[in-house]
């Protein structure tokens, strides 16, 4: 398993909104450690999301209206359970638009030679 580097918590901060809104459209409906478990998955172990960056990350997408929560009561146990939002299916393919540009400008900045085709 690869270390996670500062770099790559980095990147993961700013892309985690977006992350987390299209796995919840891809699953219609999740609990916190399900959504770490299948980045982890799904990152072939790349992506470690902690609690520490995704619970802010939840609250923020909860209070910003684009998703919701519900509390499931697993015998004596309440899990927290996480939705999207009217608002939030929007702004999933809005962030996921948004962050399929970024990367292609970023893949186009940082191909050898790409600059070669930038008129001077």
């Amino acid at each position: 398993m690869q270390q996670e580097t500062l770099n790559q918590r980095e990147l993961l901060k700013g892309t985690l909104g977006t992350i987390i809104l299209q796995l919840l459209n891809d699953r219609k409906k999740m609990y916190g450690y399900e959504i770490t478990q299948l980045v982890k998955q799904k990152s072939n172990g790349v992506l470690l999301i902690k609690e520490g960056s995704l619970y802010p990350a939840l609250h923020k997408l909860e209070a910003d209206g684009f998703i919701k929560s519900e509390e499931v009561y697993i015998g004596k146990r309440v899990r927290k359970y996480y939705s999207l939002t009217a608002v939030g299916k929007k702004r999933t393919k809005a962030s996921v638009q948004e962050l399929h540009s970024f990367i292609k400008t970023m893949q186009d900045l940082l191909t050898p030679n790409s600059l070669n085709n930038v008129p001077t």
